[in-house]
């Protein structure tokens, strides 16, 4: 499903206007996209958590010029999906 299916399926459930929809759910991506940004996890009851998870300095090679670099620390958004999410998906 794309964000415009989600947005057309919305509003058809609420009978709520395509364009209200969809000022919604970009100002929902934003405010979730802004919290991670400033470190802090969105936590969704029944659907799941928005957090940040760190990836450990590692090493990595650069086989074209033969050389290793190293790959610093660094944030990744990472979903975890709440357990009632979990086992109806099951």
């Amino acid at each position: 499903m794309t964000k415009s299916e989600l947005i057309k399926a919305i509003s058809n459930d609420t009978g709520v206007e395509h364009a209200t929809v969809s000022a919604i759910v970009e100002s929902a991506m934003s405010n979730i996209k802004d919290s991670l940004i400033k470190d802090e996890p969105v936590f969704l009851r029944g659907f799941g958590t928005f957090l940040n998870k760190v990836r450990k300095a590692k090493p990595a090679r650069n086989i074209a010029a033969k050389t290793t670099i190293v790959i610093p620390e660094h944030k990744i958004p990472y979903f975890k999906p709440a357990k009632d999410f979990k086992n109806s998906v099951r």
